[in-house]
């Protein structure tokens, strides 16, 4: 569905797993961080909604949307976390940069995924515009990084599940 006809914090709180226990990793772009910081504001809000401890949330950045599944490759090579999320902002330019980062980074986090025995949550923005990626971090179309969240807890689940 898309954004435009949904708010990305819109959840039924019943259908949220339990996060107690779970430790999450988050990297975060510094490129566009007025949005970035914004969607790791809503996705660290929403864990400890919950029932993730602060100090279960660990949070590193890199210094684009390039190096997201590297940052995300780090932590699970070398911390213990259920799941990590890779949040971003990548607006669209005048030049075909903006479709380089955006296939990278998506093709890079569904390597992650195969690769990992841990859900790797796609929370970049790809936007046309500013404004766009200002109403996906926290404005009128909700927060990316509370979906992110979200999705996280779901998929940590379901890999649990499984595992059992």
């Amino acid at each position: 569905m898309a954004t435009e006809f949904h708010n990305l914090s819109s959840y039924d709180a019943n259908g949220i797993p339990d996060g107690t226990g779970m430790r999450i990793g988050i990297v975060v772009s510094e490129w566009n961080s007025h949005i970035t910081n914004k969607l790791l504001e809503g996705a660290c809000e929403t864990l400890l909604k919950f029932g993730v401890k602060a100090d279960d949330i660990v949070v590193e950045y890199v210094p684009g949307s390039i190096e997201l599944t590297y940052g995300a490759k780090l932590l699970i090579e070398e911390t213990d976390v259920h799941a990590v999320i890779l949040l971003g902002c990548v607006i669209q330019g005048e030049t075909p940069h903006f479709t380089y980062v955006c296939q990278s980074v998506t093709h890079g986090t569904t390597e992650l995924n195969l690769k990992y025995d841990i859900p790797i949550i796609f929370g970049v923005l790809t936007t046309n515009t500013p404004e766009q990626a200002k109403a996906r971090a926290g404005g009128r179309h909700g927060n990316k990084g509370d979906e992110a969240a979200i999705t996280a807890l779901k998929m940590i689940a379901l890999n649990a599940k499984y595992k059992s």
